[in-house]
């Protein structure tokens, strides 16, 4: 049986890479952890199809294989992280894909646009990080057609509208927590979000492996970034030295809670600080996550404070139990632009684009099910 002649030293790297154990990776592959060690360490040849079978679980190229050194993975967009983790200066194959995948929509989408005369988004770099939190907070209100805060009604449904009003200002708003399938976790500790500030297809993407909560001050975060005309992928981190994150988080942070408005309902005098949180929501009727970190700015309460009710939050969020969800085609009318989706499949049902096309711009969807598709976008 012919071997593949490859170096077994990228081996190892194609998985550590991906992010799965060997434990697991073993299983995928369908051999012994013993065996995938004799391959990792050169003991024992692959197969050709051995080998393919290992890039594909490991999605890398299989020519990967073949080199005599790993190649350097650079995040094609810019890097505004302040994460701590080393583990994760490197950046994952799923968020290179996922970066990859969101580049490929933005262009097609502006090209769709320029082919259908569309103006530049007069939005994207309206202002910049020179300008005051202020000022930008009080165009994105007027832009988006909000108050200061909502009076009624959760949090959750607060970004939803959100999300449909920013997609009104022509702006693409994509949400996962995966990519193409659950085996690939986008991971939190890695980022948060991130902006691609193009002046006809801007796009926001927030990460919804992250708590609920948190997406809400992700959301205007990356929106932020859309304002000052801005592309970058962040974690939206206390910690961070950068002038446009902390101008972003700042913006976020007036955007959903006005700090005159919050300090004259704020009660230092209670035992614990977190009993603040119930009146407050109800109040701003955003999450308590959005509450405390707003309370962490405005030195309420201290940083170990808040990151370990953020820890508290982030453990409640990976053990809950999760139901059944809601049907395949719903699912990617949520995490995929409404903008975008329609366009795709309206381009696709003309004749105007290829059905095999459509199927990967829309994450996968299958090119003979994209009518049904469809049927769930009202088109």
């Amino acid at each position: 049986m012919t071997t593949a002649k490859i170096n077994a030293d990228m081996l190892a790297w194609a998985r550590e890479r991906s992010g799965i154990a060997a434990p697991e990776f073993a299983r995928k592959c369908g051999v012994s952890e013993e065996k995938l060690n004799e391959w990792e360490s050169g003991q024992l040849p692959l197969t050709f199809k051995q080998a393919m079978t290992y890039a594909e679980k490991a999605h890398v190229p299989f020519g990967y294989l073949f080199l005599a050194k790993p190649p350097v993975d650079d995040l094609p967009i810019l890097d505004l992280r302040a994460i701590n983790n080393q583990s994760y200066r490197q950046p994952s194959a799923e968020l290179l894909d996922l970066i990859k995948l969101m580049l490929q929509r933005q262009e097609w989408y502006k090209d769709y646009l320029k082919m259908q005369l569309a103006e530049p988004n007069p939005i994207v770099g309206r202002f910049s990080t020179k300008d005051s939190v202020t000022a930008i907070v009080r165009n994105m209100r007027a832009e988006l057609g909000v108050g200061e805060h909502p009076e009624r009604g959760k949090w959750d449904d607060y970004y939803r509208d959100l999300v449909n009003r920013i997609e009104s200002l022509r702006i693409m708003v994509m949400r996962q927590s995966y990519l193409d399938h659950y085996t690939r976790p986008l991971q939190v500790e890695e980022f948060r979000g991130f902006a691609i500030a193009d002046h006809y297809a801007p796009i926001i993407f927030v990460n919804h492996a992250d708590v609920l909560g948190a997406r809400l001050f992700t959301l205007i975060h990356e929106l932020c970034h859309i304002w000052i005309g801005q592309t970058g992928i962040s974690d939206s981190s206390t910690d961070t030295q950068r002038a446009e994150e902390t101008l972003c988080n700042a913006v976020a942070a007036e955007f959903l809670v006005p700090a005159d408005e919050f300090k004259s309902l704020w009660d230092s005098g209670l035992d614990s600080w977190q009993t603040n949180l119930a009146v407050l929501e109800a109040h701003f009727h955003v999450s308590t996550w959005t509450l405390a970190r707003r309370a962490l700015t405005l030195n309420f309460i201290t940083n170990d404070q808040y990151h370990r009710f953020i820890a508290s939050q982030q453990a409640l969020h990976k053990s809950r139990e999760i139901s059944s969800g809601p049907s395949y085609y719903r699912m990617k009318k949520a995490q995929i632009s409404n903008l975008f989706s329609r366009a795709v499949v309206s381009e696709a049902l003309s004749g105007q684009l290829l059905l095999r096309e459509a199927s990967q711009l829309l994450g996968g969807i299958k090119p003979d099910k994209i009518a049904e598709f469809a049927k769930e976008l009202g088109i």
